[in-house]
């Protein structure tokens, strides 16, 4: 072709692609057709932080991992147990056996959590997210259940904390559950709790000073100090009565009902407290799903005097027609529909239905 002929280039480029002379070298028409694009594959630090991650339920490999670490926490706190018993000691090499692959196991997964921390905390720099891991809940707990089987064997018992696990598993601590709303209920009652309890301190301060002043000289070797005063009020507050410590004077006798009775009222006080926040936490959820669930439903109804609903109270009209009456509009007045309100003819009701 002559370059230097612009008629004959716009030529070619009019012909149709079928008739357009080929151009010299492979192009991509003519790469082999067997030839397919690798699918990358996913990082294989990733997939195994998706598959150690609690609670992937939509994941396979991810439950099965689960169901393995469930496996291993029972049995790790079973041979703990078991190995208590004397009459089990000649399966003491099995126990240990089965403490070494569970403890190797939790070895493993804490490794790889350490090793995938950083997809955990992905705001963090490696070494920070690490860090941040090793200091978390989670991560302590981890540490304390291994430890105990190299250097501290006297703390084997912090491998029962293994079992806080399980709650993540099955995800006790989702979004809304009855953790939750104990951990919400101590919260928002926390001022009232530490009153409480710094009353039923002061009591037990106040009444072993008293029961050592009346039964020192009676007594000396039962309420040598102080501190023998705090225990007995202590078990006489709180009912435990192991009976080490009694009083054997009139007066302290006396001093020791009267400590038992405003033990009881005492120590009823954070009881009360906290039931209470239950129930208002209760109310508090029932009324958001009633909320979520009657959102957007709400209609209004005219009352005339065919309608049937002129002369009767809110309570009938709910219970009969299963509505839930939210305001009764009055001659341009909003009023609170309450239970003995009375509807009269020109009324507009603003209700949703059950």
């Amino acid at each position: 072709m002559d370059k230097n002929n612009p008629s004959a280039a716009r030529n070619v480029n009019k012909m149709p692609s079928a008739q357009r002379p080929k151009a010299e070298g492979k192009g991509p028409a003519e790469r082999p057709a067997g030839r397919k694009r690798k699918k990358r594959r996913p990082d294989p630090r990733t997939r195994i932080f998706e598959v150690i991650q609690i609670g992937q339920t939509e994941d396979m490999p991810s439950r099965l991992f689960d169901y393995l670490l469930v496996l291993n926490i029972f049995a790790n706190i079973t041979v703990l147990i078991l190995g208590t018993f004397e009459e089990l000691n000649a399966y003491g090499d099995i126990f240990q056996a089965v403490e070494m692959v569970t403890v190797l196991f939790f070895c493993l997964e804490y490794a790889l959590r350490i090793w995938t921390a950083d997809l955990l905390y992905p705001g963090l720099s490696r070494k920070e997210a690490i860090f941040r891991f090793i200091l978390s809940y989670d991560g302590i707990i981890d540490l304390f259940t291994i430890l105990p089987f190299f250097f501290l064997r006297g703390f084997t018992v912090f491998r029962i904390l293994r079992v806080v696990r399980i709650f993540h598993l099955f995800r006790i601590n989702s979004s809304y559950d009855s953790f939750n709303v104990i951990t919400e209920v101590i919260y928002e009652k926390r001022n009232q709790i530490v009153s409480s309890v710094v009353i039923i301190l002061i009591l037990m301060l106040a009444s072993s000073l008293c029961i050592y002043s009346v039964e020192h000289d009676a007594q000396p070797e039962a309420f040598r100090n102080a501190f023998s005063g705090i225990w007995w009020s202590m078990t006489t507050i709180f009912t435990v009565g192991y009976g080490d410590i009694v009083p054997i004077t009139l007066v302290g006798r006396i001093l020791a009902v009267i400590t038992t009775f405003l033990g009881v009222g005492v120590v009823a006080i954070p009881t009360g407290i906290i039931s209470a926040g239950f129930v208002e936490q209760y109310q508090k959820v029932q009324q958001e799903s009633r909320v979520e669930v009657y959102k957007n439903a709400t209609s209004c109804l005219y009352v005339e005097g065919d309608s049937g609903f002129a002369g009767r109270n809110i309570r009938n009209v709910e219970d009969e027609h299963n509505y839930v009456v939210t305001a009764v509009i009055r001659d341009s007045n909003v009023l609170v529909p309450k239970d003995d309100l009375i509807l009269q003819d020109g009324d507009t009701i603003i209700y949703m239905i059950i």
